[in-house]
């Protein structure tokens, strides 16, 4: 069956976007909704986790949100980010987003292909930085246990919260839904549990914790991104698009 309804789950664009002209080029619907809601943990509460933000000299950023969340911190403990900081990045596309904070070029920043095992293996060859992970308080505690596993010393602390977004204003009439996160995963089993016995609608997920999660859910993914021919997830859609087409 041919798709014409998608449902992105992020907020939409408030500019320019290649979903939009995706929409244009195949004439699909898209909408956006937010499946999750992002909660601060504030500094005082951070300070609880024995957090001294100074101590360390790289960190480990695994999506936009750890970046956001850990500038709003030093924000909040007046702490000067210094220029000798070292950022390990799980996508390339995190990387870029620093230069909303920093001055990108001036600064030793490293990616991975978007794996664990790749951001890992990037990080274990800096074995005298010590590491700070920013993540979420549903964390999984994979690329900590892996680093650790590589001797290298990494501190991780709980800088944001994730809840889940109220969904009940929609219904499951899309033909595709686009996760970016296992926490979107989440989101969609609770608000629409009745989604594993939707067979007819597909599921694209951005990432391998995302693919994970759908999947340990039993859940098929049917478009997968990034990979090596689709880096994008809008590129993969319109792969998906073009094929359904023909």
């Amino acid at each position: 069956m041919p798709t014409k309804k998608i449902l992105i789950s992020q907020p939409k664009p408030v500019s320019k976007s290649p979903y939009f002209d995706l929409e244009k080029r195949y004439g699909v619907d898209i909408d956006f909704e937010k499946f999750i809601q992002i909660e601060p943990v504030h500094s005082r509460e951070l300070r609880k986790q024995r957090l001294n933000i100074g101590k360390y000299t790289a960190i480990v950023l695994t999506s936009r949100i750890a970046v956001d969340h850990f500038f709003r911190v030093a924000e909040e403990l007046r702490y000067q980010v210094p220029t000798t900081l070292k950022y390990f990045c799980m996508y390339e596309n995190i990387a870029q987003y620093l230069s909303k904070y920093i001055v990108y070029r001036k600064r030793k920043i490293f990616y991975a292909n978007g794996t664990v095992d790749d951001l890992v293996e990037t990080a274990s060859n800096y074995t005298d930085e010590e590491f700070l992970l920013p993540v979420a308080d549903n964390h999984r505690n994979t690329l900590y246990n892996k680093l650790r596993r590589k001797k290298l010393k990494v501190t991780k602390a709980v800088f944001y919260q994730i809840v889940s977004s109220d969904l009940s204003h929609l219904s499951l009439d899309y033909d595709t839904i686009v996760l970016f996160s296992p926490a979107g995963v989440k989101s969609l089993l609770e608000n629409f549990p009745q989604i594993k016995e939707k067979t007819d609608v597909k599921l694209a997920a951005f990432g391998n914790e995302t693919i994970r999660a759908v999947q340990r859910e039993g859940l098929k993914v049917h478009i997968k991104a990034p990979t090596q021919k689709f880096p994008s997830m809008t590129m993969a859609l319109e792969n998906y698009l073009r094929n359904a087409k023909n």
